[in-house]
Parts: C-alpha cells; sequence; structure tokens
C-alpha cells in the first residue's frame, strides 16, 4: 500500500483461497497485460480468456508468459471447453492445455447439452491432471435451475474433484444467479450459502452493484469472478470500505476509539454553538 490508513479489514493474500478476484480477459494485448500486470497483479488471483477468445488471440504464447511472470494462473473459457466437448475432442483439449502449461481448467455445459453424470466423469478424470474450476448454472434466461439442484450439483462436483464452483452469470450478469435485470436471485444465494462453504463459490458479478451486494452479505473475502480488467482496482476498493458503497459496511473501531469519535464530535459541535 502506498500509505496507512487505520480500521481497514482484513485482506487475505495471495495466493489465497478466499477473497479472490477471478478476472475475465477479453482479448488484451500483450502490452495491455504487461500494464495490466504492472498495476494491478496484488489484486487478480486467476484470469480466464474469455468464452473461445484464446483460439484467435495473436500471440497468445507471448500473452500467457507476462501472466505468468506476474505468477498469475490463467485458464481457457468454458465456452472452448465446451466446443471441443461437442466435437468429442476432449483428448485434444487437454492435449492443448499440456501444450500452452495451462494448470487450471473449466468444466461446464452453460450452452451444451452435457448429462450431470457426464460431467461429474470428466471432473474425475481431468482433476488427475489440471485444477478444475466448474461452471454451475445456464446462459440461457429461461432455463432456471431450482435452488435444491443447485446445491446437490455444487455438492457432487466438489466432490468429483473440483477446486471452485463458479456460479454462472455470463459477461452480461443477467442470468444464473442473477434475474434478467441484474438483480440477485437472493433466496437462491441464501439456499447455497446454508449448505456449501462460502470459500468453495466464485460468484460471477461483473456489475458494480452486484460486486457490492456479495460484499456486503459475505464480506470483504468472498470470491468474485467475471470482473473486467479497468474494474480490478475498483472492487479491491469496495472489499475494503474505500468507496462510498461499502464505506460504512466495514469501518470499524473498539470501544475505546469509538467512545473518543463520540467525544470529540461533542466537542466540535459545542464549540460551533
Amino acid at each position: 500500500m502506498a500509505f496507512k490508513l487505520n480500521h481497514l479489514p482484513s485482506r487475505t493474500e495471495k495466493p489465497r483461497e478466499k477473497g479472490m478476484t477471478l478476472v475475465l480477459d477479453k482479448g488484451l494485448s500483450v502490452r495491455q497485460v504487461e500494464d495490466f500486470c504492472e498495476s494491478c497483479s496484488n489484486y487478480i488471483d486467476i484470469v480466464k480468456l474469455g468464452w473461445g477468445t484464446s483460439y484467435v488471440t495473436q500471440n497468445l504464447e507471448d500473452k500467457l508468459a507476462v501472466y505468468s511472470n506476474a505468477n498469475i494462473p490463467v485458464y481457457f473459457g468454458g465456452t472452448l471447453f465446451e466446443a471441443y466437448v461437442l466435437r468429442d475432442q476432449l483428448d485434444a483439449y487437454m492435449e492443448l492445455l499440456d501444450r500452452f502449461n495451462i494448470e487450471h481448467a473449466e468444466v461446464s455445459n452453460g450452452t451444451i447439452w452435457l448429462s450431470d453424470q457426464r460431467k461429474i466423469e470428466i471432473i474425475q478424470r481431468m482433476s488427475k491432471h489440471f485444477t478444475i474450476l466448474s461452471e454451475i448454472g445456464s446462459k440461457n434466461p429461461n432455463d432456471i435451475i431450482p435452488p435444491y439442484k443447485w446445491v446437490k450439483m455444487i455438492e457432487r462436483e466438489l466432490d468429483a474433484g473440483s477446486w471452485k464452483i463458479i456460479c454462472e452469470a455470463r459477461e452480461s450478469g443477467t442470468v444464473g444467479v442473477f434475474r434478467p435485470n441484474g438483480e440477485v436471485r437472493s433466496g437462491l444465494i441464501d439456499e447455497i450459502a446454508d449448505q456449501v462453504p462460502v470459500e468453495n463459490l466464485i460468484f460471477e458479478a461483473p456489475q458494480k452493484e452486484q460486486q457490492v451486494w456479495f460484499i456486503r452479505k459475505f464480506g470483504s473475502n468472498v470470491n468474485l469472478g467475471n470482473v473486467q480488467p479497468s474494474e480490478v482496482i475498483p472492487a479491491e476498493t469496495l472489499r475494503l470500505g474505500l468507496r462510498s458503497d461499502t464505506l460504512f459496511d466495514f469501518y470499524s473501531l473498539d470501544d475505546e476509539d469509538m467512545n473518543q469519535l463520540y467525544a470529540d464530535q461533542e466537542n466540535g459541535k459545542s464549540e460551533d454553538k
């Protein structure tokens, strides 16, 4: 930190299991990634090269090298995984990850049809070689999964070998754990969090208001996903109560300090009179 400020919430440090910020890279250039890592590397826990952008990214190896030099793991988006599975090329996909030294992999079925059992089998197989983030939730806003099924799928996929479960929201933040207008499905979140440790979950929350909701709900060290590169530092200020949206959520003083604060305020009022 550039300077000291008292009474901030405690943040976990990298490498961390909770309080993670998962960033969505939609096609940054090598030079943009260099600048991005220079300014934000302390707050970036993992980067997803969104959907199938890695296939059309120029200088992909150079770009991955920049992230690697900054000790930031990268993985390819779930849609690319689904594109390979759709073509019955799972082996080729795993070879692709090995070729680029990608250690994390997303297993999802947000667009293609993939039975729950087949998804479990893939997680079991791939988790022997990669750190798996499995995504739950449909990209179709009309496909509503009931809370009990969310919990059941999360538990099964964690048992199968997933490291973290990503709760779907898409880049727009209008599906999965959100309603089409971007509002949080709070009842669903309550049901999930009541039965699954929150540190095992990554909530995709691309919109600021959604990030605020999760931070207020679960605290500074909630895992957030699909954060835009330009929003990494703003999101960190939300976590620390250094933005108006959360300024009073994490500001705390002990009783002695509070008594002194009240006394100072009263003295100030007296002097004004």
